[in-house]
């Protein structure tokens, strides 16, 4: 008897254990899923994107960055787009360590070799930067809207390669290449609803085929001779010529100021001796007689001492000498 007792106690144990252990089950259950609706009802954005929500499978809406909540269980889902973020496709060549996936080139040899306007080949590398402009369009218009843009932007820069000779593409003509590529590359992302923007084109390295590179670094050597020279020139041109040019002002300067005087002269000159006809005109030996004073009163000061001898004189004069102090004395 003792020993049923015994098991039976040991039972009502047992049973009492399983009831405790079903309890802190259950409890463990009912926290954990408490955990899992607190988990799964917030998400963060980072300051660069935004939250592109959908319910059971439907564009619901757009949150910006910060905290937000949703509807557990995977009846909401959200997908996190950068669209603040600079993002950009490298054609020809692959950086390392990049973190868009999408970045690099996966067939750099095809994608560099173009075809010019005179049938020459040549290797093109370039940068196409680009953001996410409708997060919307960006999710759900195309199935991958940047190898989209990939294919777009290799297609159009073999046009705009396409249009042009193998010297403009290599030398002088990159420019204009970019200039060409960005309106047809934007205007190609909006017809396709990419839901991108592309904001710069930049064009890398730009090389002849290998059997023909050191005839174009001489062509390239030469040209570049050929501007140093011209910058050479025009700045000589331009030291030189503007010196001449005012000297030149300068003279022309004096003689036209020389011209006025001597014009001035001449005709103070005329109208004097205007003036002097018109006396003359009036009483002509006075005024003969006045000329004939006033003209060697103004040359005979200039001829130094003279002495006047009359001819009809008996004796012969004194013979006098300038003195310091201009008056004439007899010589003894």
């Amino acid at each position: 008897m003792r020993e049923m007792r015994n098991n039976d106690d040991r039972i009502e144990q047992a049973k009492a254990l399983v009831t405790r252990m079903k309890h802190w089950l259950l409890a463990a259950f009912w926290l954990l899923l408490v955990f899992f609706l607190i988990w799964t009802s917030f998400f963060t954005i980072p300051a660069d994107s935004v939250a592109v929500v959908q319910r059971f499978g439907r564009y619901v809406g757009t949150d910006e960055p910060g905290l937000h909540f949703k509807i557990p269980f995977g009846i909401d889902k959200v997908a996190q787009v950068p669209i603040r973020r600079q993002q950009k496709l490298e054609f020809g060549f692959s950086s390392p360590n990049a973190t868009n996936p999408h970045q690099g080139s996966q067939e750099t040899k095809e994608e560099q070799d173009m075809v010019t306007g005179d049938l020459n080949s040549a290797s093109v590398e370039w940068v196409v930067q680009y953001r996410i402009e409708d997060p919307k369009q960006y999710l759900f218009a195309t199935s991958d809207p940047e190898d989209t843009l990939r294919a777009a932007s290799e297609a159009v820069m073999r046009e705009v390669v396409g249009d042009r000779t193998i010297d403009e593409v290599i030398t002088f003509g990159r420019q204009e290449i970019e200039n060409s590529f960005l309106p047809l590359i934007q205007r190609l992302t909006k017809q396709y609803q990419l839901g991108l923007r592309v904001d710069l084109v930049q064009l890398k390295n730009i090389n002849p085929p290998a059997p023909v590179q050191a005839s174009f670094n001489d062509v390239n050597n030469a040209q570049q001779e050929k501007q140093r020279a011209i910058n050479q020139a025009t700045g000589e041109y331009n030291r030189i010529i503007p010196r001449a040019r005012g000297e030149a002002d300068q003279v022309i300067a004096e003689a036209e100021g020389y011209s006025k005087k001597r014009i001035n002269e001449a005709t103070g000159d005329a109208a004097y001796f205007i003036s002097l006809l018109a006396e003359y005109v009036k009483a002509p030996e006075v005024t003969r007689q006045r000329i004939y004073l006033e003209t060697m009163s103004d040359v005979l000061p200039r001829m130094g001492h003279k002495l006047v001898l009359d001819d009809q004189a008996a004796r012969l004069m004194p013979f006098f000498l300038p003195t310091q102090t201009g008056i004439l004395a007899p010589a003894k």
